[in-house]
């Protein structure tokens, strides 16, 4: 009995024109105070994943640099000749 009942009150609840509108941030008000605070979620947003990726482009930055200045220090040290036997 329930899983019939199930289908039928769904069906009359999208009937009912209340029931049936969207919210402000997706029916289209733009100026309602839902909408500007789902665009200030979606900045917020933007703003953490543009921080995480300058990070790890900062660290892979640093690690090529490191890297290049190791390089650099082992050439300008002068070798030991090594004695072959």
């Amino acid at each position: 009995m329930k899983r019939r009942l199930l289908p039928v009150l769904a069906a009359l609840a999208a009937f009912i024109p209340q029931h049936a509108h969207a919210c402000a941030a997706c029916f289209g008000k733009s100026d309602s105070p839902l909408a500007l605070g789902m665009n200030y979620g979606i900045l917020a947003l933007l703003a953490v994943i543009t921080m995480v990726l300058c990070f790890v482009a900062s660290f892979f930055v640093f690690v090529a640099r490191r890297e290049a200045r190791f390089v650099a220090e082992e050439a300008a040290q002068p070798t030991e000749p090594t004695q072959s036997l």
